[in-house]
C-alpha cells in the first residue's frame, strides 16, 4: 500500500493535491508547461503505481499547468531518440512505456481528464480516462511518432484504433493530423468541450458527485471499464515498443 504523504512530493513533474478523497495530478515542468521527455517517462509509471495502490483515493484527476497538455510540437525532421541509440538503452524505454500505461490503467478508481490545451505528446494518456473534458483550446496529434519518423509503438497504435475506429485511426496515426477539440468531440475522443478556464472545475464537479457513491462501486465499475483495454495493452503494447525499437536501427547514426 501506498500513503499520500509517501509520494506526494516524490515527482519532479507532477503537482498533487487531495481533498475528500479526490486526487488530483497536474503534470508541469519546472511549474510550467508540461514538457514530454525522458524524466516524464521514467516518473510517471511510479507516480501511477503509487496513485493505484493508495486506497484512499477514490477519484482521481489528471490536468496540466498552462496552455497546453503536453508539448513540446514535433516538427517533422527533428532528431529521434533512435541517434546513437543501443539496445540496453533503449530496453529502459520499453520497461518505462509498458509500466506508464498498464499502471494508469491499473488504478481502481474511476480517472477524470482535464485536458487544459493542445496534446502533442502522448495524447493516449488523457484519453484512457473514464471521464474526459476538453477545453475549447484543446487539439490532438501523435507529432513524435510517425511523422517524425517513429514507429507509433507506444500505445497509441493501440488506443486510437480503439476510439476512432480501425481506418481513422490508422489515418490519424499515419498523416499527423490534428484534430481540435470540437472534432475530438464529434469523433467521441471528448465527452465536453468547453472555455479553458471551466475544465479543471468541471472535472471537480464530476469527482464530488462520483465521490457520493459507495467506494466498491466505484472501484469496480473502473476494473470493469478498463479490463479490455488491459488485456490489448498486455497482447500488444511490448510488442509495438518492440517494433520501435528495431525500426530505430535503421536510423543512420544508429549502431548496427
Amino acid at each position: 500500500m501506498s500513503s499520500f504523504e509517501h509520494y506526494a512530493k516524490k515527482y519532479s513533474c507532477i503537482h498533487m493535491r487531495r481533498e475528500r478523497g479526490i486526487l488530483e495530478m497536474r503534470f508541469h515542468t519546472n511549474d510550467g508547461p508540461f514538457q514530454w521527455g525522458l524524466g516524464p517517462h521514467a516518473e510517471l509509471p511510479d507516480a501511477f503505481a503509487d496513485v493505484g495502490r493508495d486506497r484512499e483515493n477514490r477519484v482521481v484527476i489528471l490536468t496540466a499547468t498552462g496552455d497546453i497538455w503536453s508539448g513540446p510540437r514535433a516538427t517533422p525532421g527533428a532528431s529521434a531518440i533512435g541517434s546513437g541509440l543501443t539496445a540496453n538503452a533503449f530496453d529502459r524505454v520499453h520497461w518505462e512505456g509498458r509500466a506508464l500505461l498498464m499502471n494508469l490503467l491499473n488504478i481502481e478508481v474511476p480517472v477524470i481528464s482535464a485536458i487544459n490545451g493542445p496534446a502533442w505528446r502522448h495524447g493516449e494518456i488523457p484519453l484512457l480516462s473514464d471521464i474526459v473534458l476538453a477545453s475549447d483550446t484543446a487539439a490532438f496529434q501523435d507529432s513524435a511518432h510517425f511523422p517524425n519518423g517513429l514507429v507509433p509503438g507506444d500505445g497509441m497504435h493501440i488506443v486510437m484504433p480503439v476510439l476512432l475506429g480501425l481506418n481513422r485511426g490508422r489515418y490519424f496515426l499515419l498523416t499527423g493530423q490534428t484534430l481540435n477539440a470540437q472534432e475530438a468531440k464529434e469523433l467521441g475522443l471528448v465527452a465536453e468541450v468547453m472555455p479553458q478556464d471551466k475544465v479543471l472545475a468541471r472535472a471537480w464537479e464530476h469527482a464530488e458527485i462520483l465521490t457520493k457513491r459507495p467506494t466498491l462501486l466505484l472501484r469496480y465499475t473502473r476494473l470493469m471499464f478498463t479490463e479490455y483495454m488491459r488485456k490489448r495493452m498486455q497482447d500488444l503494447l511490448g510488442y509495438g515498443l518492440a517494433m520501435e525499437g528495431l525500426a530505430l536501427m535503421e536510423q543512420p547514426d544508429s549502431p548496427k
